[in-house]
């Protein structure tokens, strides 16, 4: 199961988000994750996030197109020299309809997410990790494993 802290509302926890996280927070954070969504320089997208509350480690690469969390970007930790590909989306939260979850994303270094990816809140990506396009990460990787599909599981190397 992934890392994630469960709290309970009444209804649609959606429906509330702005008593959840303060509005003006989400909308500096929506600012900064869009600019640096397009962004070419990959050291300004670095400082963007870095700004929002992520920690992104050294020689990060960010494709284009990839969003962060806007509501919780500090939840985002990414390792060193490790490349998140294009279209990919990391979360931070999920809104249920009975509930809502918080959860830490930790990267680790030299990890390469292909394109059109998708990573859940709680879940932890281990160092020399690869994830192949267009995969749903729900669960834990270890380090040192090549994953894939939806959900994410672990694939075989064929050389």
């Amino acid at each position: 199961m992934r890392r994630v802290r469960s709290f309970r509302t009444e209804k649609n926890s959606l429906s509330y988000w702005w008593k959840i996280k303060n509005p003006l927070i989400v909308i500096f954070n929506f600012k900064l994750i869009y600019l640096a969504r397009y962004m070419p320089s990959l050291a300004i997208k670095r400082f963007l996030y870095r700004l929002c509350g992520a920690r992104i480690g050294k020689d990060v690469g960010v494709g284009l197109g990839a969003v962060f969390d806007i509501f919780f970007p500090e939840n985002i930790e990414i390792g060193d020299n490790s490349i998140i590909g294009y279209n990919t989306v990391i979360l931070g939260h999920e809104f249920l309809v009975h509930e809502y979850r918080l959860g830490k994303v930790e990267i680790g270094k030299n990890v390469m997410i292909g394109a059109n990816c998708t990573i859940l809140p709680g879940v932890k990506i281990g160092d020399n990790s690869t994830i192949s396009s267009n995969s749903l990460v729900n669960s834990d990787v270890p380090a040192n494993s090549f994953y894939g599909g939806v959900p994410a599981r672990r694939l075989t190397r064929k050389n």
